[in-house]
């Protein structure tokens, strides 16, 4: 039997295919952003609202006091320390400095995927 034959409840299974395809693209779409973190930083703090205003999700890697989690960071970032540091789907950014210069040339919006 087919979608048709199924009449009025196949036009609701026809809208469900068609939201999951839709939300699945959408996902697909999303940049995938990581920020390492101190919670008391307030340049970590700025970074984080500037991607909090472009309504962007990130995860938050608050590394106060993880000297491993540092090494890790430290890894990633060919030897930076210093927080924040900032990953757009596992390309490396930079600081908060960076990401502002990024916001003020109009690039930033293009990285993130945003109309």
């Amino acid at each position: 039997m087919t979608i048709s034959e199924y009449g009025c409840q196949g036009s609701r299974i026809s809208a469900k295919i068609e939201m999951t395809e839709t939300l699945a693209i959408e996902i697909a779409m999303k940049p995938n952003i990581e920020i390492y973190t101190w919670q008391s930083c307030p340049f970590c703090i700025k970074a984080k609202a500037l991607l909090n205003r472009k309504g962007v999700e990130f995860t938050e890697y608050a590394i106060d006091g993880d000297n491993q989690a540092r090494d890790k960071m430290s890894e990633r970032t060919n030897g930076k320390r210093s927080v924040p540091q900032i990953f757009i789907d596992d390309q490396y950014i930079g600081g908060c400095d960076d990401i502002h210069a990024l916001e003020a040339s109009g690039k930033l919006d293009t990285i993130l995927a945003i109309n």
